[in-house]
């Protein structure tokens, strides 16, 4: 039986799951951007560098505990792991509608980074125990569109709500259906194959014999320590460390970029917001298609950074006099730095065993999280003390050919020797 044929049935079941519960974990930290914009620095006395670190302290949080999530849902459950954490990360949210201080705002941002941190890997290590390799990039694109499609719907939402109600509000409403979903996700989920009522045995058996086979073909790794010093999983790290300066620099000051030196109003920066998260959205899928089809990561990934960060650098040449022109560059830039995530994280689980994937993409993604945490705060900070998006452009630009330099050195070939057996857990 082909691994196409094996249960289709998976995609209908785990995919919304997957979509909603990362969706979820996106808004409540993607829309601090539109409390920016919209006033909670007069309100609590923030001046513009505070600003830029506040936006920037979830990343922090996110970054420390990436790890001990990853191993964590490797070794015991995704199920329980992110049951709590959407309870816990829907309560940190609604509560930054009541902060009255500026301590108050910077202790749940990092609280709100510390219990979203093993999302990410999680859900990743869930995709691999359900999905075979040639499937692996179409399923990590539909995890993380939760990304692009929630800030396309959230950045005309939050628009309304704060324009309706204000930004405390719009905190509040939007950190409640994290809280609903976790009975859901407790109902719904099951940690492996082997656990679920909705597939025969035979498939079952057929999809476990097929990633047990896929294993078979990946050098041995023996445990964390040694799948760290990995020459393609130190690349990687400082590969993604780069891209993330970019895409959250983006992300989180979006809004305010739109803004700047322009009469525009919430409703208005709402929806011109998420015009790149439609692009995003389309240029994600076509790509973990062709990703899929051709079984090649390395070509998906690092033309599209470049065509990013062409575009940022564009942005900065046209300037802000030409605002049309330059929104149209930024609309291609959030694009292009989206569409590579599918096939990015798909690379990573071809290049080491399952003992160890799981900790190797915490690794990278806890230093993406570094990453958006310096790019969050570099990028609000060059806003705040130019009066002018342009020397951000720059900067996130700069990042992003860094991050084309570093996927092309990247040799996913060097893994794949004969197996070694008796490769034991960490």
């Amino acid at each position: 039986m082909k691994s196409q044929t094996i249960a289709p049935k998976r995609w209908w079941f785990i995919m919304p799951i997957v979509f909603i519960t990362y969706s979820l974990a996106y808004l409540d930290r993607a829309n601090f951007s539109f409390a920016s914009a919209a006033g909670i620095n007069d309100d609590l006395g923030i001046t513009k560098g505070m600003s830029s670190l506040l936006g920037a302290l979830f990343f922090l949080g996110y970054f420390f505990f990436q790890i001990p999530g990853a191993v964590y849902a490797e070794r015991r459950s995704v199920k329980k792991l992110i049951f709590w954490c959407l309870i816990l990360w829907g309560g940190c949210a609604s509560l930054t509608g009541v902060v009255s201080n500026i301590p108050m705002l910077a202790a749940i941002r990092f609280v709100l980074g510390v219990v979203e941190a093993a999302v990410m890997p999680a859900m990743l290590i869930y995709i691999s125990n359900w999905f075979t390799k040639s499937e692996r990039s179409r399923a990590n694109t539909f995890l993380i569109l939760g990304n692009p499609v929630t800030v396309l719907w959230m950045s005309v939402v939050s628009g309304y709500l704060i324009n309706a109600f204000g930004w405390r509000e719009m905190f509040i409403f939007e950190g409640i259906p994290a809280v609903i979903w976790a009975v859901a996700w407790w109902f719904l989920v099951q940690d492996k194959p082997a656990q679920a009522k909705w597939m025969s045995d035979e498939e079952k058996s057929a999809l476990q014999a097929q990633l047990q086979k896929e294993q078979e073909g990946i050098k041995a790794v023996r445990n964390y320590g040694e799948a760290f010093r990995n020459r393609n999983v130190i690349i990687l790290c400082m590969q993604y460390f780069a891209w993330s300066i970019g895409v959250y620099g983006f992300v989180l000051w979006l809004p305010s970029i739109l803004r700047n030196g322009t009469q525009m109003g919430m409703v208005e920066a709402g929806w011109l917001s998420a015009v790149p998260y439609l692009v995003a959205t389309i240029a994600m899928v076509v790509v973990s298609w062709a990703s899929d089809k051709m079984q090649n990561r390395k070509r998906f990934v690092w033309p599209l950074l470049l065509i990013g960060a062409l575009a940022f650098l564009g942005s900065y040449l046209v300037g802000s006099s030409h605002f049309w022109l330059s929104y149209a560059l930024l609309v291609i830039a959030g694009g292009a730095m989206y569409a590579p995530y599918g096939p990015f994280f798909a690379l990573i689980t071809e290049m080491l065993p399952r003992n160890v994937a799981g900790g190797a993409m915490a690794l990278i993604n806890s230093m993406g999280a570094l990453g958006s945490f310096i790019g969050s705060w570099i990028v609000g900070y060059l806003n705040g003390a130019t009066g002018s998006p342009a020397a951000s452009y720059i900067f996130m630009g700069a990042a992003l050919l860094v991050s084309v330099w570093l996927t092309l050195i990247v040799k996913p070939a060097e893994n794949k020797t004969a197996p070694i057996h008796g490769a034991k857990h960490a």
